[in-house]
């Protein structure tokens, strides 16, 4: 009875170890291989085309201010005058000043939408080799005791590339009004501007009659004069972040 009773207890476990494997089971939900993953994966070459670069992207901070510094800038003018009580000697004047602020704002991706902000020059600070010559255009000509600030005022810059390299220098016309003594004329700048790194370098030159800012021609009777034409000759450095 006892030896009956164990072969069906073996007999019992052995059909519910075969009802259990062969019975069906619900499917597990499917699980994506490592293939499948990889496949759906973009690409890197797949998200540089559906999405912006970094570049493109930061484009907009691709503006960059760049401030006139002072000590490394200046403004000249250059007038041939005659001394009428030495035989009418001729002489060529020049004047210079450092005291010069202003900013230039360059899109480096897109050169052609820069801009040049309204440049000042502290006039009344102009000195040659003859003091005599500069407290009589501080005092009677340029009247800089009263009207210190010369202004630029740009309207238009010509000839502004597509694309900047640095160290190559470029020929730009920058014209604008220049205002002297609260009187306003258009003057055309040719103008030469170099970048290379942090560093905006150039110099424009313009001729101008001093009789359209009322100034001249200079005629101290008996003594000198000096020509209507005068050269004025800009020198410039310009970084990021300088003080003007």
């Amino acid at each position: 009875m006892r030896k009956t009773t164990f072969f069906l207890l073996i007999a019992g476990l052995l059909i519910s170890a075969c009802g259990a494997q062969t019975t069906p089971t619900t499917p597990a939900p499917a699980t994506a291989t490592v293939a499948q993953l990889l496949e759906a994966s973009p690409t890197p070459q797949d998200e540089a085309q559906s999405s912006p670069s970094v570049e493109s992207a930061s484009a907009g901070a691709e503006t960059v201010t760049y401030a006139i510094v002072p000590d490394e800038s200046q403004v000249s003018y250059t007038v041939d005058e005659v001394f009428i009580n030495q035989n009418n000697r001729l002489n060529t004047a020049v004047g210079t000043t450092s005291q010069i602020s202003g900013e230039i704002v360059l899109d480096r991706v897109n050169p052609k939408n820069s801009q040049i902000k309204p440049i000042t020059i502290d006039i009344s600070q102009f000195t040659s080799d003859s003091s005599r010559r500069d407290n009589a255009l501080r005092d009677r000509f340029l009247e800089s005791a009263r009207f210190p600030e010369a202004t630029f005022t740009s309207t238009q810059v010509e000839g502004l590339p597509d694309v900047i390299e640095e160290g190559k220098d470029y020929n730009l016309t920058i014209t604008g009004d220049l205002t002297v003594k609260e009187t306003s004329h258009p003057v055309s700048f040719d103008t030469q501007v170099r970048l290379e790194g942090d560093r905006l370098s150039g110099q424009a030159t313009a001729t101008l009659l001093m009789s359209d800012f009322g100034v001249g021609p200079i005629n101290l009777g008996g003594i000198l004069k000096t020509e209507d034409e005068v050269q004025i000759r800009f020198d410039f450095l310009a970084q990021p972040g300088a003080s003007g």
